[in-house]
Protein backbone atom coordinates (compact mmCIF):
# COMPACT_ATOMS: atom_id res chain seq x y z
CA UNK A 1 0.00 0.00 0.00
CA UNK A 2 1.44 3.46 -0.80
CA UNK A 3 -0.18 6.51 1.28
CA UNK A 4 0.49 10.28 -0.37
CA UNK A 5 0.80 12.62 3.16
CA UNK A 6 0.49 16.57 2.19
CA UNK A 7 -0.91 19.52 3.98
CA UNK A 8 -1.67 23.08 3.82
CA UNK A 9 -2.71 23.83 0.23
CA UNK A 10 -4.55 27.00 1.24
CA UNK A 11 -6.82 27.66 -1.61
CA UNK A 12 -7.64 31.15 -2.39
CA UNK A 13 -4.30 32.77 -0.80
CA UNK A 14 -2.78 35.45 -2.50
CA UNK A 15 0.81 36.25 -1.72
CA UNK A 16 0.12 40.26 -1.42
CA UNK A 17 -2.38 40.60 -3.21
CA UNK A 18 -1.27 37.79 -5.77
CA UNK A 19 -3.43 35.55 -6.54
CA UNK A 20 -1.64 31.92 -6.27
CA UNK A 21 -4.87 29.76 -8.16
CA UNK A 22 -2.18 29.41 -11.36
CA UNK A 23 0.63 27.52 -8.98
CA UNK A 24 -1.81 25.44 -7.20
CA UNK A 25 -3.36 24.12 -10.55
CA UNK A 26 -0.22 23.20 -11.41
CA UNK A 27 1.03 21.18 -8.27
CA UNK A 28 -2.73 20.21 -8.48
CA UNK A 29 -2.12 18.61 -11.72
CA UNK A 30 1.30 17.29 -10.94
CA UNK A 31 -0.46 15.48 -8.21
CA UNK A 32 -3.10 13.68 -9.61
CA UNK A 33 -0.63 12.44 -12.23
CA UNK A 34 1.59 11.28 -9.35
CA UNK A 35 -1.02 9.44 -7.79
CA UNK A 36 -2.15 7.67 -11.05
CA UNK A 37 1.80 6.77 -11.99
CA UNK A 38 2.78 5.73 -8.72
CA UNK A 39 -0.63 4.08 -7.93
CA UNK A 40 -1.17 5.95 -4.77
CA UNK A 41 -3.77 4.13 -2.34
CA UNK A 42 -4.67 6.51 0.01
CA UNK A 43 -4.37 10.70 0.40
CA UNK A 44 -3.99 12.61 3.07
CA UNK A 45 -4.65 16.11 3.11
CA UNK A 46 -3.37 17.26 6.88
CA UNK A 47 -5.14 20.70 7.40
CA UNK A 48 -5.61 23.81 5.89
CA UNK A 49 -7.66 23.06 2.36
CA UNK A 50 -8.38 26.85 2.07
CA UNK A 51 -6.68 29.62 3.22
CA UNK A 52 -9.49 31.69 5.02
CA UNK A 53 -12.85 30.35 6.26
CA UNK A 54 -15.37 31.74 4.20
CA UNK A 55 -13.58 30.99 0.88
CA UNK A 56 -14.37 32.48 -2.27
CA UNK A 57 -16.36 31.47 -5.13
CA UNK A 58 -13.08 30.54 -7.11
CA UNK A 59 -11.86 28.90 -4.02
CA UNK A 60 -14.81 26.78 -3.65
CA UNK A 61 -14.51 25.76 -7.50
CA UNK A 62 -10.45 24.90 -7.42
CA UNK A 63 -11.53 22.69 -4.35
CA UNK A 64 -14.12 21.10 -6.26
CA UNK A 65 -12.68 20.76 -9.26
CA UNK A 66 -9.74 18.48 -8.28
CA UNK A 67 -12.63 16.25 -5.86
CA UNK A 68 -13.89 15.77 -8.90
CA UNK A 69 -10.77 14.59 -10.85
CA UNK A 70 -9.60 12.73 -7.45
CA UNK A 71 -12.51 10.12 -7.50
CA UNK A 72 -12.15 9.19 -10.85
CA UNK A 73 -8.82 7.30 -9.45
CA UNK A 74 -8.73 4.14 -7.27
CA UNK A 75 -7.59 6.07 -4.01
CA UNK A 76 -8.61 6.54 -0.84
CA UNK A 77 -8.58 10.21 0.32
CA UNK A 78 -9.06 11.53 3.73
CA UNK A 79 -9.04 15.43 4.54
CA UNK A 80 -8.81 17.21 7.94
CA UNK A 81 -9.65 20.55 8.69
CA UNK A 82 -6.76 23.43 10.08
CA UNK A 83 -6.55 26.36 11.72
CA UNK A 84 -7.50 28.19 8.63
CA UNK A 85 -10.26 26.55 7.66
CA UNK A 86 -14.04 26.43 8.95
CA UNK A 87 -14.95 23.22 10.29
CA UNK A 88 -18.32 23.56 9.19
CA UNK A 89 -17.49 24.33 5.37
CA UNK A 90 -15.13 21.35 5.15
CA UNK A 91 -17.96 19.30 6.71
CA UNK A 92 -21.35 20.71 4.98
CA UNK A 93 -20.54 17.94 1.76
CA UNK A 94 -18.83 15.49 3.80
CA UNK A 95 -21.68 13.11 3.96
CA UNK A 96 -22.40 13.13 0.05
CA UNK A 97 -18.04 12.79 -0.40
CA UNK A 98 -18.36 9.85 1.32
CA UNK A 99 -20.34 8.16 -1.73
CA UNK A 100 -17.09 9.04 -3.35
CA UNK A 101 -15.06 7.43 -1.01
CA UNK A 102 -13.77 10.53 0.27
CA UNK A 103 -13.60 11.43 4.37
CA UNK A 104 -13.96 14.90 5.75
CA UNK A 105 -13.20 16.14 9.37
CA UNK A 106 -13.54 19.41 9.24
CA UNK A 107 -13.47 19.78 13.44
CA UNK A 108 -13.18 17.43 16.31
CA UNK A 109 -15.67 15.02 17.02
CA UNK A 110 -17.64 14.25 19.83
CA UNK A 111 -17.06 11.06 19.85
CA UNK A 112 -12.92 10.03 19.44
CA UNK A 113 -14.24 7.06 17.76
CA UNK A 114 -15.75 8.95 14.40
CA UNK A 115 -12.22 10.48 13.53
CA UNK A 116 -11.23 7.05 12.79
CA UNK A 117 -10.95 5.65 9.58
CA UNK A 118 -9.62 2.10 8.38
CA UNK A 119 -8.58 1.21 4.68
CA UNK A 120 -7.53 -1.78 3.63
CA UNK A 121 -5.94 -2.24 0.13
CA UNK A 122 -3.48 -5.02 -1.21
CA UNK A 123 -4.06 -7.12 1.68
CA UNK A 124 -2.75 -4.32 3.53
CA UNK A 125 -4.94 -2.94 6.07
CA UNK A 126 -3.89 0.64 7.71
CA UNK A 127 -5.84 2.07 10.97
CA UNK A 128 -6.16 6.29 10.24
CA UNK A 129 -6.41 8.62 13.24
CA UNK A 130 -7.99 11.69 11.01
CA UNK A 131 -7.30 14.36 14.17
CA UNK A 132 -8.31 18.00 12.47
CA UNK A 133 -7.07 21.19 14.33
CA UNK A 134 -8.09 20.92 17.85
CA UNK A 135 -9.68 24.09 19.29
CA UNK A 136 -9.67 25.73 22.78
CA UNK A 137 -13.42 24.54 23.30
CA UNK A 138 -11.75 20.69 22.59
CA UNK A 139 -8.99 20.45 24.81
CA UNK A 140 -9.77 21.94 27.98
CA UNK A 141 -11.94 23.80 29.79
CA UNK A 142 -12.13 27.84 30.53
CA UNK A 143 -12.35 29.22 33.87
CA UNK A 144 -12.80 33.00 34.65
CA UNK A 145 -9.82 35.32 36.10
CA UNK A 146 -7.54 32.61 35.01
CA UNK A 147 -3.75 33.46 34.54
CA UNK A 148 -2.36 33.77 30.78
CA UNK A 149 0.88 31.38 32.10
CA UNK A 150 -2.15 28.76 33.40
CA UNK A 151 -4.06 28.49 30.19
CA UNK A 152 -0.78 28.00 28.35
CA UNK A 153 -0.31 24.93 30.51
CA UNK A 154 -3.84 23.87 30.26
CA UNK A 155 -3.44 23.99 26.69
CA UNK A 156 -0.44 22.03 26.33
CA UNK A 157 -2.07 19.44 28.96
CA UNK A 158 -4.78 19.29 27.06
CA UNK A 159 -2.90 18.30 23.38
CA UNK A 160 -0.99 15.45 25.52
CA UNK A 161 -4.69 14.03 26.71
CA UNK A 162 -6.32 14.37 24.06
CA UNK A 163 -3.36 12.36 21.94
CA UNK A 164 -2.88 10.01 24.64
CA UNK A 165 -6.70 9.34 24.37
CA UNK A 166 -6.46 8.62 20.99
CA UNK A 167 -3.99 6.01 21.48
CA UNK A 168 -5.94 4.79 24.06
CA UNK A 169 -8.83 3.75 21.50
CA UNK A 170 -5.98 2.65 18.82
CA UNK A 171 -5.05 -0.24 20.91
CA UNK A 172 -8.40 -1.61 22.46
CA UNK A 173 -9.65 -1.56 19.24
CA UNK A 174 -6.93 -2.33 16.48
CA UNK A 175 -3.54 -2.93 18.25
CA UNK A 176 -2.68 -5.46 15.39
CA UNK A 177 -3.30 -2.96 12.54
CA UNK A 178 -0.40 -0.16 11.05
CA UNK A 179 -1.69 3.46 12.41
CA UNK A 180 -1.52 6.66 11.34
CA UNK A 181 -2.23 9.91 13.32
CA UNK A 182 -2.69 12.86 11.27
CA UNK A 183 -2.47 16.78 13.17
CA UNK A 184 -2.27 20.04 12.87
CA UNK A 185 -0.62 21.68 15.33
CA UNK A 186 2.78 23.38 16.60
CA UNK A 187 5.24 20.97 17.33
CA UNK A 188 8.33 22.98 20.02
CA UNK A 189 11.73 22.88 17.17
CA UNK A 190 10.02 22.81 14.05
CA UNK A 191 10.76 25.98 12.03
CA UNK A 192 8.17 28.68 11.31
CA UNK A 193 8.07 31.09 7.93
CA UNK A 194 6.05 34.04 7.68
CA UNK A 195 2.77 32.61 6.41
CA UNK A 196 2.47 30.85 9.73
CA UNK A 197 -0.32 33.10 11.24
CA UNK A 198 0.09 33.84 15.26
CA UNK A 199 -2.80 30.77 16.62
CA UNK A 200 -3.03 29.13 19.77
CA UNK A 201 -1.73 32.27 21.72
CA UNK A 202 1.43 32.92 20.30
CA UNK A 203 2.68 29.43 19.24
CA UNK A 204 3.56 29.42 23.11
CA UNK A 205 1.01 26.03 23.29
CA UNK A 206 3.36 23.95 20.94
CA UNK A 207 3.52 20.64 21.80
CA UNK A 208 6.75 17.88 22.46
CA UNK A 209 6.92 15.50 20.07
CA UNK A 210 6.69 12.93 22.88
CA UNK A 211 3.50 13.53 23.38
CA UNK A 212 2.41 11.07 20.29
CA UNK A 213 4.22 8.13 22.10
CA UNK A 214 5.63 5.23 21.02
CA UNK A 215 2.40 3.81 19.38
CA UNK A 216 1.65 5.65 15.98
CA UNK A 217 3.24 4.44 13.37
CA UNK A 218 3.53 7.52 11.35
CA UNK A 219 2.45 11.12 12.50
CA UNK A 220 1.07 13.20 9.58
CA UNK A 221 1.43 16.97 10.90
CA UNK A 222 -0.12 19.73 8.87
CA UNK A 223 0.39 23.57 9.60
CA UNK A 224 4.10 24.67 9.40
CA UNK A 225 4.81 25.04 6.23
CA UNK A 226 8.30 24.39 5.74
CA UNK A 227 8.99 20.29 5.36
CA UNK A 228 10.39 18.73 8.25
CA UNK A 229 11.67 15.71 10.20
CA UNK A 230 10.80 15.89 13.63
CA UNK A 231 11.48 12.68 14.87
CA UNK A 232 13.19 10.04 12.10
CA UNK A 233 13.05 7.37 14.71
CA UNK A 234 9.42 7.77 15.52
CA UNK A 235 8.00 8.82 11.61
CA UNK A 236 6.64 12.49 12.73
CA UNK A 237 7.00 14.57 9.90
CA UNK A 238 5.44 17.73 8.20
CA UNK A 239 5.41 17.50 4.85
CA UNK A 240 4.79 21.55 4.30
CA UNK A 241 3.25 23.58 1.97
CA UNK A 242 2.89 22.22 -1.89
CA UNK A 243 3.48 25.94 -2.99
CA UNK A 244 5.82 29.03 -1.31
CA UNK A 245 3.16 31.06 0.49
CA UNK A 246 5.75 33.90 1.58
CA UNK A 247 9.01 35.50 0.15
CA UNK A 248 10.85 33.21 3.38
CA UNK A 249 9.76 30.27 1.76
CA UNK A 250 11.57 30.88 -1.38
CA UNK A 251 14.44 28.53 -0.75
CA UNK A 252 12.08 25.98 0.73
CA UNK A 253 12.40 22.46 -1.18
CA UNK A 254 8.77 21.46 -1.58
CA UNK A 255 7.61 17.95 -1.14
CA UNK A 256 4.82 15.56 -0.66
CA UNK A 257 5.38 12.46 1.76
CA UNK A 258 4.95 8.99 0.41
CA UNK A 259 4.99 5.84 2.89
CA UNK A 260 5.16 2.59 1.24
CA UNK A 261 3.40 -0.01 3.36
CA UNK A 262 4.30 -3.87 3.02
CA UNK A 263 3.70 -6.64 5.69
CA UNK A 264 1.49 -4.41 8.21
CA UNK A 265 4.86 -2.32 8.29
CA UNK A 266 5.88 0.50 7.23
CA UNK A 267 9.08 -0.42 4.49
CA UNK A 268 9.90 3.24 3.32
CA UNK A 269 9.58 7.45 4.06
CA UNK A 270 10.04 8.61 0.31
CA UNK A 271 9.90 12.60 0.21
CA UNK A 272 9.22 13.15 -3.14
CA UNK A 273 10.04 17.02 -4.35
CA UNK A 274 7.42 18.94 -6.13
CA UNK A 275 8.08 20.58 -9.62
CA UNK A 276 8.86 24.15 -8.81
CA UNK A 277 7.20 26.65 -11.75
CA UNK A 278 7.91 30.28 -10.01
CA UNK A 279 10.73 32.00 -8.39
CA UNK A 280 10.27 34.12 -5.30
CA UNK A 281 13.61 36.06 -5.42
CA UNK A 282 15.14 38.76 -3.28
CA UNK A 283 17.22 42.01 -4.81
CA UNK A 284 18.78 44.27 -2.36
CA UNK A 285 20.86 47.13 -2.37
CA UNK A 286 20.90 50.72 -3.52
CA UNK A 287 18.94 52.01 -6.64
CA UNK A 288 21.36 51.64 -9.11
CA UNK A 289 21.94 48.20 -7.96
CA UNK A 290 18.67 47.01 -7.53
CA UNK A 291 17.35 48.12 -10.65
CA UNK A 292 20.72 46.45 -12.92
CA UNK A 293 19.81 43.61 -11.20
CA UNK A 294 16.10 43.23 -12.40
CA UNK A 295 17.32 44.37 -15.82
CA UNK A 296 19.79 41.19 -15.28
CA UNK A 297 17.34 38.66 -14.10
CA UNK A 298 17.14 36.05 -16.93
CA UNK A 299 15.84 32.92 -15.31
CA UNK A 300 12.78 31.73 -16.77
CA UNK A 301 9.93 29.48 -15.16
CA UNK A 302 6.36 28.41 -16.19
CA UNK A 303 4.87 31.21 -14.11
CA UNK A 304 6.50 34.77 -13.84
CA UNK A 305 9.01 35.15 -10.91
CA UNK A 306 7.79 37.24 -8.08
CA UNK A 307 10.17 39.76 -6.69
CA UNK A 308 10.64 41.26 -3.18
CA UNK A 309 13.09 44.60 -3.31
CA UNK A 310 15.00 46.21 -0.46
CA UNK A 311 16.45 49.30 -1.64
CA UNK A 312 18.93 51.09 0.68
CA UNK A 313 19.50 54.61 0.90
CA UNK A 314 21.90 56.96 2.97
CA UNK A 315 20.30 60.24 2.61
CA UNK A 316 16.61 61.06 2.84
CA UNK A 317 15.46 62.91 -0.41
CA UNK A 318 12.22 63.92 -2.35
CA UNK A 319 14.28 62.93 -5.22
CA UNK A 320 15.22 59.35 -3.97
CA UNK A 321 11.62 58.71 -2.90
CA UNK A 322 10.37 59.43 -6.16
CA UNK A 323 12.61 57.60 -8.19
CA UNK A 324 11.86 54.39 -6.10
CA UNK A 325 8.48 54.74 -6.58
CA UNK A 326 9.37 54.81 -10.21
CA UNK A 327 11.56 51.91 -10.05
CA UNK A 328 8.33 49.86 -8.40
CA UNK A 329 6.05 50.72 -10.94
CA UNK A 330 8.29 49.92 -14.11
CA UNK A 331 8.72 46.78 -16.02
CA UNK A 332 12.37 46.14 -16.77
CA UNK A 333 12.17 42.60 -17.28
CA UNK A 334 9.36 40.62 -18.07
CA UNK A 335 10.27 37.56 -16.29
CA UNK A 336 10.01 39.41 -13.34
CA UNK A 337 6.96 41.11 -11.38
CA UNK A 338 7.80 43.27 -8.30
CA UNK A 339 5.76 42.53 -5.41
CA UNK A 340 6.81 43.59 -2.44
CA UNK A 341 9.03 46.86 -1.70
CA UNK A 342 10.79 48.65 0.77
CA UNK A 343 12.61 52.02 0.95
CA UNK A 344 15.26 52.11 4.22
CA UNK A 345 17.02 55.35 4.58
CA UNK A 346 20.47 54.94 6.86
CA UNK A 347 19.81 58.12 8.54
CA UNK A 348 16.62 58.39 9.20
CA UNK A 349 14.77 58.39 12.40
CA UNK A 350 12.64 55.19 12.28
CA UNK A 351 8.36 56.32 12.09
CA UNK A 352 5.05 54.66 11.94
CA UNK A 353 5.18 54.84 8.17
CA UNK A 354 8.39 52.71 7.78
CA UNK A 355 6.64 49.47 10.22
CA UNK A 356 5.79 48.02 6.66
CA UNK A 357 7.02 47.36 3.62
CA UNK A 358 5.80 50.40 1.11
CA UNK A 359 2.44 48.86 -0.67
CA UNK A 360 1.48 46.69 1.74
CA UNK A 361 -2.36 46.64 2.80
CA UNK A 362 -3.89 46.40 5.73
CA UNK A 363 -5.71 43.41 4.51
CA UNK A 364 -2.82 41.55 4.84
CA UNK A 365 -1.31 42.15 8.28
CA UNK A 366 -2.87 40.21 10.95
CA UNK A 367 -4.08 42.03 14.39
CA UNK A 368 -1.26 40.50 16.05
CA UNK A 369 1.16 41.55 13.30
CA UNK A 370 -0.15 45.15 13.58
CA UNK A 371 -0.07 45.24 17.35
CA UNK A 372 3.91 43.57 17.63
CA UNK A 373 4.92 46.56 15.54
CA UNK A 374 3.21 49.55 17.47
CA UNK A 375 4.77 48.42 20.56
CA UNK A 376 8.23 48.37 18.39
CA UNK A 377 7.48 52.28 17.99
CA UNK A 378 6.67 52.53 21.43
CA UNK A 379 9.66 53.85 22.79
CA UNK A 380 10.18 53.56 26.63
CA UNK A 381 7.26 51.04 26.89
CA UNK A 382 7.24 48.43 30.32
CA UNK A 383 5.64 45.40 30.54
CA UNK A 384 5.82 44.67 26.88
CA UNK A 385 5.55 40.92 26.97
CA UNK A 386 2.82 41.04 29.32
CA UNK A 387 0.89 43.28 26.31
CA UNK A 388 1.45 41.07 23.96
CA UNK A 389 0.03 38.11 26.01
CA UNK A 390 -3.23 40.24 27.07
CA UNK A 391 -3.51 40.97 23.37
CA UNK A 392 -3.49 37.33 22.12
CA UNK A 393 -5.75 36.32 24.78
CA UNK A 394 -8.43 39.18 23.31
CA UNK A 395 -7.69 37.85 19.97
CA UNK A 396 -7.99 33.76 21.18
CA UNK A 397 -11.31 35.37 22.36
CA UNK A 398 -12.49 37.05 19.57
CA UNK A 399 -11.51 33.72 17.40
CA UNK A 400 -9.39 36.06 15.15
Amino acid sequence: MKILHTSDWHIGKQLLKFDLTADLDLFFEWLINYIKSEDIDVLLVSGDVFDQANPSQAAFKQYYDLLKKLINLDCKIIITGGNHDSSAVLNAPAELLKAFDITVVGGATERVEDMFVTVEKNNEKVVVAAIPFLKDRDIRKSAAGESYATKIEQIKSGLRVYFSNVNYFYQQNYSDELFIVMGHLYVQGSELSESERDIQIGNQAGVEANMFGEIPDYVALGHIHKSQVISREQNIYYCGSPVPLSFSEKEDRKQINVITVVNNEIENVEIVPIPKHRNLVTFEGSLQEVEEKLKSYSEETTLTSLAEIIVNEEVESLERRQAFEALINSQFNSNIEVVKSRLNFRNKIRGASDAFEVGTDVADVTPMQMFEKKLELQSGLENTEELRNAFREILEELDL
